[in-house]
């Protein structure tokens, strides 16, 4: 198969593996992966809103809410009333959860090398910076229109924007 045309398969597929492999590391520390990334975000952008950090990690919010309350019964982050709106809570990391970040972080570290082992540097350093950039390349594409994308791959002429059916682009090539 064309790796071209398996760059999505593949991604997905690594994707997969790694976070695997970081979510059993983490699980010796009794965190899963959403905890982790919660803590993680929130030891960056402490004081942040709920409704924000869920923006931040891409949980849904009835997730977060799950989340932070094991968190917070752990004693390792604390929710405080917003000062500016009393329907809001503001997050901050307890004491006891700063080491924790450090934890992860070094959790992360090792899955990456492992991820890594066998690539020079600047091999790795090479797929960082092209991934950072096919991220923002999707990033900055405006949204498809659904019905016309949806038109143009059943009549085999995607990206064309025509419609016609096989049947008839057959026809007027005859």
């Amino acid at each position: 198969m064309n790796p071209l045309r398996a760059f999505g398969f593949l991604l997905k597929d690594t994707n997969r593996l790694y976070v695997e492999r970081f979510e059993q590391r983490a699980g010796a520390l009794g965190l899963t992966l959403p905890q982790c990334r919660v803590l993680i975000y929130l030891a960056d952008h402490e004081g942040i809103s709920q409704v924000q950090l869920a923006e931040l990690t891409d949980l849904e919010p009835m997730t977060l809410v799950r989340t932070l309350d094991c968190l917070e019964s752990h004693g390792w982050l604390e929710r405080r009333s917003d000062p500016a709106d009393r329907r809001a809570r503001r997050l901050y990391l307890k004491p006891k959860g700063k080491p924790l970040v450090d934890d992860i972080w070094h959790l992360v570290a090792l899955t990456r090398r492992e991820a890594f082992a066998g690539i020079p540097k600047k091999h790795a350093d090479l797929m960082i910076e092209l991934l950072e950039r096919i991220q923002s390349n999707l990033v900055a594409l405006e949204p498809l229109q659904p019905a016309p994308a949806v038109a143009a791959l059943q009549s085999g002429r995607a990206g064309t924007g025509g419609t016609r059916s096989r049947r008839e682009q057959t026809a007027s090539r005859s």
